[in-house]
């Protein structure tokens, strides 16, 4: 198993999920605009929520290829990841708005399964990592992002604990 593979693809996950968080913070309601737009599906309920924005999607997208560089990794596959992550995280929310739960509400496994699963699938299109690799890492994922949500709370980077 190539360890170190994982855990860089996991800051790449990590460095994904946690531009948006870190963009609300700094420049609050600045270009927050839903990607949804506000639009409701069949059911009444919006498509993804206020709490996905094209900010955040776009920043994710911008910042994720730059941190795969400094890391020494291809730009390509911090965009891979980064798309991956904005799609898996899309996905648990719309999901989510057809479960009724609220915007920025936890819900344990599916926050974090498509949001790790997915970039460390895309990842394979650039590097050799192994379906046990990427189990490994989604669980380790699936670990540490309530973590590392709890200590962005603790940092004044988040409204909630999760």
């Amino acid at each position: 198993m190539q360890l170190s593979l994982v855990l860089e693809l996991l800051v790449l996950i990590t460095v994904a999920n946690g531009v948006p968080v870190i963009a609300k913070t700094l420049l609050g309601t600045r270009w927050d605009r839903s990607l949804d737009g506000g639009a409701t599906w069949f059911d009444g309920r919006p498509w993804f929520g206020p709490s996905k924005t094209i900010r955040g999607f776009v920043l994710s997208l911008l910042v994720t290829p730059l941190v795969a560089a400094l890391m020494g990794l291809p730009w390509a596959l911090g965009l891979l990841v980064a798309c991956g992550t904005m799609l898996g995280d899309l996905i648990s929310s719309f999901i989510k708005r057809r479960l009724g739960r609220a915007p920025s509400s936890m819900a344990l496994g599916l926050d974090q399964i498509p949001e790790s699963l997915l970039p460390f699938l895309l990842s394979r299109l650039l590097v050799p990592v192994s379906l046990v690799e990427i189990l490994a890492g989604v669980a380790i994922f699936c670990v540490a992002a309530p973590l590392v949500s709890r200590l962005f709370f603790r940092l004044g980077l988040r409204d909630q604990p999760y």
